[in-house]
């Protein structure tokens, strides 16, 4: 999705929805979901960061998310995209030292005394992949992976790279990063498994990495390493809520308060302070859990629109409005009925609590049916729009930039 997204010269989902299909019908409800999917992911940020204020400082957690709040949507509103980019930058290189250090020092301490642990204990068969049934564990797959596509400030990312071609460069860099991140972050799991297997327990699940360091080095050590893994944590918060907060404002700015600088601002106030005013109304559920469930939303309602944007040329505004209201509803509501508990039947409890396998499917052939039956009210421009997505960088000496923009004065 990388180079056709970045070639498309669109600046966000809605501007890219609305320039393939002709449609500001179509925009309007993209705008409402990319609210929607912006908003979610923002609440669990808000939420960790209370929980971390809470564990390491003992203040109210409330306090941790009002900080997230400020900071962000003043950092947002002051310096737009540009700052947000090198922001995010120094974020990640921040959160990865945060964890690689502390990992480090334990591993070294570790090797001169191994933990001696049952293995049956410490690694229980029932909680590991094996335990996890295979539609549940496919379905979250899934989700994750189109979902990852559906986030809002995904596409807007591009627009810091030269072209299309840089585009897919960087995607694939940046895998290569967040793999090194996760991979960090699965070595602290795993050492508190073996020294500490009571922070396995659903309750304290999501403070392994503030508590680990001082239950292993009692003293200034484990306090100096739990700081700086909760700079990290701030670091991680502050990163995805500046990158959610920026695809909210534009969205925000242009479609309701008539765009330009001044709205933007006001935009990105608004896009920190409704999150932030949800987060203190509601309870702190599983971190892990709360992303998951946004990941499958946006794959539901997004993802499958994307993509056939991009590679279908028979798409239509009406398919894309069906498949989008369609998997949206349908997410949501099995998500609802798995929090209430509304069916002891089995498989339709499996199904609520994993929906990714059913909803994302059931979008693209709505979608699809749709825009078949509206197959009079293709874009005529469609098969012009689509070169411009998947033409290469440099072609017969043009490049696709020159492409776009004599594209555009035809159009």
């Amino acid at each position: 999705m990388a180079a056709p997204l970045r070639r498309s010269g669109a600046y966000t989902i809605p501007d890219f929805v609305e320039a393939r299909l002709a449609s500001p019908a179509a925009r309007r409800v993209t705008s409402v979901m990319v609210v929607i999917i912006g908003w979610l992911y923002i609440v669990p940020q808000l939420h960790g960061a209370a929980l971390a204020i809470g564990v390491v400082a003992g203040l109210p957690g409330w306090i941790g998310s009002v900080l997230v709040a400020v900071v962000v949507g003043g950092v947002v509103a002051a310096g737009g995209m540009r700052a947000i980019t090198y922001v995010q930058a120094f974020h990640y290189w921040l959160k990865l030292t945060a964890l690689m250090v502390p990992v480090a020092v334990m591993l070294f301490w570790l090797a001169g005394a191994p933990p001696e642990f049952e293995t049956e204990i410490t690694f229980p068969v029932g909680q590991g992949p094996a335990g996890q049934h295979p539609y549940d564990a496919a379905s979250l797959m899934l989700g994750l992976v189109m979902g990852t596509m559906g986030l809002p400030h995904v596409l807007v990312r591009f627009y810091t790279n030269p072209d299309g071609v840089a585009a897919r460069r960087t995607t694939g860099l940046v895998i290569v990063l967040i793999g090194i991140f996760y991979m960090t972050s699965s070595t602290m799991g795993l050492i508190a498994r073996a020294t500490a297997p009571d922070l396995a327990d659903p309750g304290v699940a999501d403070t392994v990495a503030l508590v680990l360091p001082s239950r292993l080095l009692p003293g200034p050590v484990g306090d100096g390493l739990t700081a700086l893994i909760v700079a990290g944590a701030f670091a991680a918060f502050l990163a995805t809520s500046s990158g959610l907060v920026v695809s909210l404002a534009g969205v925000i700015s242009q479609d309701l308060l008539g765009g330009g600088v001044r709205a933007f601002r006001v935009a990105a106030l608004i896009s920190a302070a409704i999150p932030l005013a949800v987060t203190l109304a509601t309870s702190r559920q599983s971190l892990a859990g709360a992303v998951g469930l946004v990941f499958v939303f946006a794959a539901s309602s997004m993802s499958p629109v994307l993509v056939l944007a991009v590679w279908w040329r028979r798409l239509t505004a009406r398919g894309a409005i069906a498949g989008m209201v369609v998997g949206g509803i349908s997410c949501g509501g099995a998500f609802v009925a798995d929090f209430l508990h509304l069916t002891a039947d089995e498989v339709l409890a499996r199904f609520m609590a994993q929906p990714a396998a059913g909803t994302v499917p059931l979008a693209v052939v709505v979608t699809v049916a749709a825009s078949l039956a509206d197959g009079r009210r293709v874009p005529p421009r469609a098969d012009r729009y689509l070169t411009r997505l998947h033409v290469p960088e440099a072609r017969g000496g043009t490049t696709s930039a020159g492409t776009s923009r004599r594209v555009s004065r035809r159009e």
